[in-house]
C-alpha cells in the first residue's frame, strides 16, 4: 500500500444555508484553508455568518468498470457490498475503488474525529468529498473560531482489496485503543429482551460463562443489558432512560452488589446504559421528547457533566465494562439507514457554534475521560468519530434470538465489510451469537465459529433451555478460542466482491466454507428495520 499525495482540489464549492445552492468560495464569505500535512490535506473552515456544507472536487482519470465500496454512518444494517460505480451514490467516510483489470485498489478517506460528517462520490470523471458541518440540521455559526473539518488521505494498493481496506483504515487512525484485548462474555439480551430477569438470572449466566471457559487466564465478562433500570423496558424497543442512579428495587436493589455477585463467579462485570435519554426534566440541554422520555443534547455542558457523573457512578459500582447505547438516535432522531446524505438533522444544537460531528466527539471524549481504565463498548455510535476514544464498537445492527435471517443478513455482512476496522480503529463487535429455542443452532454455531476465529468481540446470549451437552461443547471451544485471540492472523472474507454475506473465509491459512442459508432460503419479509424488534410475549 502506498499513501498518495492528495492534490489540490479542482474546485471547491460551499453552502451557507442547509437548503441554499452551492456557490464558489469567493462569493460566499466562507474561508476554506487547505494545508498539506505530510501527504494528506487538512481542511479548515471559518465563516463570519453560517456554513452548512463544503464540497471538494477532483477531476481525474478513473478505471473503466470498477466496483466501489463505502462505509456507513454509524452501524451497518446489512446494506454493505461492492457495487458498480454510480455517480449519485454517497459513500460515508471512505471510498474504495477496485479495478478488476489492474487488480489495484484506490482508497479515499478522512481521518477519524474530524469536525464534519463526510461522504465521497465516485464517477467516471473523478471524485467528490462533501463535508457536512451543520449543527443539528441547521448551518453552524462558528463565530470567531476555525473548524477543523477533515484531514484527507488517499492510498493505492496492488494487494487484495481486503488488505487495501485495512491499510486505508490504518492511515485514518493513528491512535486506536489497544487495551481491550480479547473481549468475550455473556449477555442475555437475545433471550430475555430486557424482561423478567433479575440478579439471580444474571449470576446464573455469569456462572455459565465461567464454567464454559474453565480456568482460562483471560476472564470473560457478564453483562447486565437493558432492563435493570427503574424505568424498565418499553414494548418493542429498548427505551429505558435515566436517571441512572439505582437499579429496579426488586430485581436489582443494589447495583454495586450485583457487580460483586458477577465477579464472585470469576467473571468481570459489565453493564448497559442509555446516556442521552432521561426522565429528569431539570437537565439543561433537553433536545426533544423521545420514547416517552427526554433526549439530551451533549453540546450542553450540563449534559456532559451528567454523562461524566453517570459513567463515574457505573464505574464506582464496580463495573469493568460499560456499554453505552442509542446516543446517535437520541441526538438526531434517526437510524443510520434513514440519514441518506443528510446525517445531521433536527433543529440547531444547544450550542449552535459546534458542529454535530464535533459535539459527538466531545461526548465520546467525556465518556472516555470519566471511564478511566474501565472498558467502553459503544453501540449506535459513529465509529469514525469515536475511534481512538472507545475500546470496542458494535459495528452492526442487532442480530437476533428470534430470526436467524436477521443474524445472517446483518451479522455476517458487518463482519465481512467492517472487519478491517478491528484493531485499526477499535475492537470490533459484530453482536451476540444467540442460542435460543427459536433459532437453528446448526446455523448459529457457524456464526459462533467465524466470530471466534476472527478475534473480534464474542458475546453469547444463551437461553438456559438450550444448554444441552452438544451446544455447551460448541460454546466452550469457541469461547476459549476467542479468549486466545482467535486464529493467528484472524480471518478474511474471500468471496466478498460478489456476495454481501460471504460464505468463503480464510482462517489460519486455510479456506473455510460456511452455509448461511436455511433450507427454506432467505426470508423476504424479515424487516429491514433499524431497531431490533422486541417480540411480544418474550
Amino acid at each position: 500500500m502506498t499513501q498518495l499525495s492528495v492534490p489540490t482540489p479542482t474546485s471547491i464549492r460551499v453552502q451557507s444555508g442547509s437548503d441554499d445552492p452551492f456557490t464558489t468560495v469567493a462569493k460566499s464569505g466562507i474561508d476554506v484553508t487547505l494545508t498539506t500535512v505530510d501527504v494528506g490535506l487538512r481542511v479548515d473552515i471559518a465563516a463570519a455568518s453560517t456554513v452548512a456544507r463544503i464540497a471538494l472536487r477532483w477531476n481525474q482519470t478513473m478505471p473503466d468498470a470498477p466496483v466501489v465500496l463505502g462505509d456507513t454512518w454509524e452501524r451497518s444494517y446489512g446494506e454493505l457490498e461492492w457495487r458498480e460505480m454510480r455517480p449519485e451514490q454517497f459513500l460515508p467516510w471512505t471510498a474504495l475503488v477496485f479495478d478488476p483489470k489492474s487488480e489495484h485498489t484506490s482508497g479515499f478517506g478522512v481521518e477519524v474525529r474530524g469536525g464534519a460528517f463526510a461522504f465521497w462520490q465516485v464517477d467516471a470523471l473523478g471524485v467528490t468529498l462533501t463535508l457536512d458541518v451543520r449543527s443539528g440540521g441547521s448551518p453552524v455559526r462558528p463565530g470567531t473560531r476555525v473548524i477543523h473539518a477533515a484531514t484527507i488521505r488517499w492510498t493505492v494498493s496492488d494487494l487484495r482489496p481486503f488488505v487495501a481496506q485495512r491499510e486505508l483504515m490504518r492511515t485514518l487512525c493513528s491512535d486506536p485503543r489497544q487495551s481491550a484485548g480479547p473481549l468475550v462474555g455473556a449477555n442475555n439480551w437475545y433471550y430475555a429482551y430486557g424482561r423478567d430477569f433479575g440478579i439471580n438470572a444474571v449470576v446464573r449466566d455469569a456462572r455459565m460463562i465461567a464454567d464454559l471457559v474453565g480456568d482460562h487466564p483471560v476472564r470473560p465478562f457478564g453483562v447486565i443489558d437493558d432492563g435493570w433500570s427503574p424505568n424498565g423496558t418499553a414494548d418493542g424497543l429498548a427505551a429505558s432512560g435515566g436517571p441512572w442512579t439505582h437499579g429496579r428495587p426488586t430485581e436489582f436493589p443494589d447495583m454495586a452488589e450485583a457487580a460483586g455477585a458477577i465477579r464472585e463467579q470469576g467473571v468481570r462485570p459489565g453493564v448497559w446504559y442509555r446516556p442521552l435519554l432521561t426522565r429528569d426534566t431539570s437537565i439543561e440541554g433537553a433536545r426533544c421528547a423521545r420514547d416517552g422520555a427526554i433526549a439530551l443534547d451533549p453540546s450542553s455542558p450540563a449534559v456532559l457533566d451528567l454523562v461524566a457523573n453517570d459513567v463515574s457512578r457505573l464505574k464506582g459500582w464496580g463495573f469493568e465494562l460499560i456499554k453505552h447505547d442509542f446516543s446517535t438516535y437520541d441526538l438526531l432522531g434517526k437510524w443510520g439507514p434513514d440519514f441518506g446524505p443528510n446525517p445531521s438533522t433536527g433543529p440547531a444544537l444547544y450550542d449552535p457554534s459546534r458542529t454535530t460531528a464535533e459535539t459527538l466527539v466531545d461526548f465520546y471524549r467525556t465518556v472516555r475521560a470519566a471511564a478511566g481504565d474501565t472498558l467502553i463498548l459503544g453501540c449506535n455510535v459513529v465509529g469514525h468519530l469515536a475511534a481512538g476514544l472507545t475500546d470496542a464498537l458494535r459495528i452492526g445492527d442487532d442480530t437476533s434470538g428470534i430470526d436467524w435471517n436477521r443474524t445472517r443478513r446483518v451479522g455476517i455482512n458487518t463482519l465481512a465489510f467492517r472487519l478491517a476496522q478491528h484493531g485499526t480503529f477499535f475492537t470490533a463487535d459484530a453482536d451476540c451469537v444467540a442460542s435460543t429455542p427459536m433459532t437453528d443452532w446448526a446455523l448459529n454455531r457457524q456464526f459462533l465459529d467465524l466470530v471466534a476465529r476472527s478475534g473480534t468481540a464474542l458475546f453469547v446470549s444463551v437461553d438456559p433451555a438450550t444448554r444441552i451437552p452438544s451446544v455447551e461443547e460448541d460454546l466452550a471451544a469457541a469461547l476459549r478460542l476467542a479468549l486466545n485471540g482467535g486464529e493467528l492472523g484472524g480471518v478474511e472474507p474471500v468471496n466478498w466482491l460478489t456476495s454481501p454475506t460471504p460464505s468463503r473465509w480464510l482462517a489460519g491459512g486455510e479456506e473455510i466454507e460456511y452455509s448461511w442459508l436455511a433450507s427454506s432460503g432467505a426470508d423476504a419479509f424479515e424487516p429491514f428495520t433499524s431497531a431490533s424488534p422486541v417480540p411480544p410475549g418474550v
